[in-house]
């Protein structure tokens, strides 16, 4: 994996990744899921220009998905929950 846009795969901006922002500063992207935590520290380390203080990873299961008469399941994929030095911040999470 060499390309860090493969890594980083884009930021996750939900109701709960909203929270965890607004308490803690702490940022959710989805990742590549062979990517570990130093590829992911210094993928947002090049991109963004920041100091990435930890990063903590979860695999999310793949979910049966139903739609009308076809099911299947979802593709499994990481997320990434990545805190900041402080005084960094990342653009895409201010609104």
């Amino acid at each position: 994996m060499a390309n860090l846009h493969e890594i980083v795969v884009r930021p996750l901006i939900t109701e709960k990744s909203s929270i965890a922002y607004q308490n803690g500063k702490v940022y959710t992207f989805e990742v590549h899921p062979l990517a570990s935590k130093g590829q992911i520290r210094a993928a947002l380390q090049t991109l963004f220009s920041v100091t990435v203080t930890g990063v903590r990873t979860m695999q999310m299961r793949r979910v049966t998905v139903r739609r009308g008469q076809t099911s299947g399941t979802s593709a499994r994929w990481k997320k990434a929950y990545v805190t900041l030095k402080d005084g960094d911040t990342l653009p895409v999470f201010e609104v």
